[in-house]
């Protein structure tokens, strides 16, 4: 199950990567990974989430902090 966190962090990347105009081939192509992947983790069916490691490479990617993707501290769970 995605917990409220990783579901920010799923919405600030579909955020960032559609304000940018990169498709999820796009970004599975910048991970490395398969398009279907990041269609999983966008997607409420599947419990599949970004590694930390993950976020560091959408962020390097993006000229960003990996912070910009978190949610403050006083974020209400």
């Amino acid at each position: 199950m995605k917990s409220k966190v990783d579901l920010f962090v799923i919405n600030k990347v579909r955020e960032k990567r559609k304000e940018l105009g990169i498709s999820q081939r796009g970004l599975a192509a910048i991970l490395e990974c398969s398009p279907s992947f990041i269609g999983q983790v966008e997607s409420d069916k599947f419990d599949i989430k970004y590694s930390v490691y993950q976020v560091f490479l959408i962020a390097q990617f993006f000229d960003c902090s990996p912070a910009d993707f978190f949610p403050p501290i006083n974020f209400d769970f």
